[in-house]
């Protein structure tokens, strides 16, 4: 009898916490950074999925049938915006008109590049500008720039991650209203945590000299880091927002010319990236590549398996090989 009583409550106890477990939120993000931040905001009141999964290029990405199964599911959506899940736009259209969506970058001021008349820009200096942005430096004769739109790479600066954990914070109380202190309270303590971090990355900078303050990344990833923290993008191995764009052999040598002009030390390239053409520049320039974590976070084991450790694995990383 008192075995047969074990196995009763031990059934009890599994269905009173699968019980409790649907009464979690059933949420998505579509990448692993914005779903670590959601998670932060949550925690046991969620349950989260991502759609793209960590390592993953999510420019090339490609929803199956499933991922489109587990939107339609879920009660809320998270998407980073500015562009980055176009091609998911088909999956996310019923869920987006059904108000489930979330766009986390909503109210970040984005930086946006327009093309530019670049024989001009030879002679009188090299310029981008966006809406809050600017760099100056040198242009190469000929160069052609595929910056196009707004740049969606938004949660490489801290403090615009602060913006994503006030619309993640508003969404989950709209969709959990008993719950609503909890959220505020993880909000706040993750808010801190961000300027800490912000912080943590000025002090850091600092030890690297002005003058050596300047990246060759894969793709125009890094803008709002290079803003926030006062650095000069010298160029990108594929001169555009996006990994799927193209580039010719002009265009590498002109980032190769830039290189050697400004005596750059390294190439930071994504762990989601195919490396192949950043190897090639590194063999004709003798510059070091440097693996970082710019669009995905590591798995569990790995450097950088969190939004802030993976900001904490980058910084070091180029501080230790600029300054």
């Amino acid at each position: 009898m008192r075995k047969i009583f074990l196995v009763f409550l031990a059934f009890l106890l599994a269905s009173c916490s699968a019980s409790q477990g649907t009464d979690a939120l059933t949420v998505v993000a579509t990448t692993p950074i914005l779903a670590d931040v959601v998670s932060q905001v949550g925690g046991d009141h969620i349950q989260v999925s991502v759609l793209i999964p960590a390592g993953t290029d999510p420019h090339a990405f490609e929803a199956t049938p499933q991922d489109a199964a587990n939107i339609a599911e879920a009660d809320l959506v998270f998407v980073n915006g500015l562009g980055l899940e176009a091609s998911l736009e088909a999956f996310l259209h019923d869920v987006a008109d059904a108000g489930r969506v979330v766009v986390a970058s909503e109210g970040v001021v984005a930086l946006e590049f327009e093309d530019h008349d670049h024989e001009e820009e030879h002679e009188a200096g090299h310029e981008h500008e966006g809406e809050d942005h600017e760099h100056e430096g040198e242009e190469h004769e000929g160069e052609h720039h595929h910056h196009e739109g707004e740049d969606p790479h938004v949660w490489m600066n801290p403090l615009n991650v602060s913006i994503w954990v006030d619309n993640i914070t508003a969404a989950l109380i709209v969709a959990d209203g008993d719950n609503a202190a909890v959220y505020e309270a993880n909000a706040e303590a993750y808010k801190a945590s961000l300027t800490e971090l912000d912080g943590w990355i000025t002090e850091q900078v600092g030890e690297v000299p002005q003058s050596n303050r300047q990246l060759v990344t894969d793709h125009e990833s890094f803008n709002y880091f290079a803003h926030q923290y006062g650095f000069e993008i010298v160029g990108a191995l594929i001169p555009s927002f996006s990994t799927l764009s193209e580039v010719s052999a002009a265009e590498l040598a002109e980032l190769e010319e830039a290189i050697a002009f400004h005596d750059v030390p390294a190439i930071f390239i994504g762990a989601s990236m195919n490396p192949s053409l950043a190897e090639r520049v590194s063999a004709d320039t003798g510059v070091t590549l440097i693996v970082l974590y710019g669009e995905t976070l590591s798995t569990s084991d790995g450097p950088a398996p969190s939004y802030i450790e993976m900001m904490r694995y980058n910084v070091s990383s180029i501080v230790t090989a600029l300054r």
